[in-house]
């Protein structure tokens, strides 16, 4: 497999906290990493330096071998290749859903807007909610909202998705649907990054589990390594409290 992100040596701090500490991780072509942890590990910054939503304090990343730096015509390219879905949607409210996935990728020039209409409207099958294309954001529940977000990431055909917690702001027994759209796209084999807190999802649908603590990747591997088997005293303490 080739490697499609490769981080060395990253570091973050925010004013004098150090976030990040010296952070090597490498994502292979068609991978699924799950990142787990306890809160304020810095799982949810790593993943924000990956497309540059944070820039980092020092350090490394390489997106399909090109070194990502500040310049802004530079990231606006790596970008379009970085699908991102977040935890709170963050779709526009005045835009209805179709317009919400439309927008980019007609704005960027990768499609006419009929092309993008069509291709819109096969995303949002894609997910199970062909029928709400012309509804607006505060007609929709969370799980609806955070189904637009996935389709609006996958309209510019990104190579990698980074996930940061898409559950997290979701009731539980809505849950389940927006966990079921990710693993079909893990079954088409997308590239995809997912921070966490979901461990019999990360168990299904992961090639690979991170597991971070205080700025640092403590342990990785297997879902059967990491979950059933760890070796880091600090894994242990971590998953005998949430499992």
């Amino acid at each position: 497999m080739n490697k499609i992100i490769d981080i060395q040596k990253l570091v973050k701090y925010y004013g004098d906290n150090l976030v990040l500490k010296e952070v090597d991780l490498s994502i292979q072509e068609n991978e699924v990493v799950c990142i787990i942890g306890p809160s304020g590990s810095g799982k949810s910054t790593l993943l924000r330096c990956i497309n540059r939503l944070e820039e980092p304090t020092d350090g490394s990343i390489y997106f399909e071998d090109i070194l990502m730096t500040s310049n802004p015509k530079e990231l606006t390219t790596h970008r379009k290749k970085i699908g991102m879905v977040f935890q709170h949607f963050n779709l526009f409210p005045h835009l209805n859903v179709l317009e919400n996935i439309t927008l980019a990728p007609v704005k960027l020039k990768l499609m006419s807007q009929t092309e993008a209409n069509a291709f819109g409207r096969k995303l949002l099958d894609d997910v199970g909610i062909e029928n709400k294309d012309e509804s607006y954001p505060d007609k929709l529940s969370g799980g609806q909202k955070q189904r637009v977000a996935i389709a609006r990431a996958l309209a510019m055909k990104p190579d990698v998705m980074l996930f940061d917690e898409p559950t997290s702001a979701l009731d539980p027994e809505i849950v389940k649907g927006v966990l079921n759209v990710i693993k079909k796209l893990a079954k088409r084999g997308k590239t995809m990054v997912i921070v966490t807190h979901e461990m019999s999802f990360a168990k299904d649908v992961s090639d690979r589990i991170v597991f971070m603590d205080a700025g640092v990747i403590v342990e990785q591997g297997t879902p059967e390594e990491v979950l059933d088997n760890p070796q880091e005293e600090r894994t242990k303490q971590f998953l005998d409290q949430i499992l």
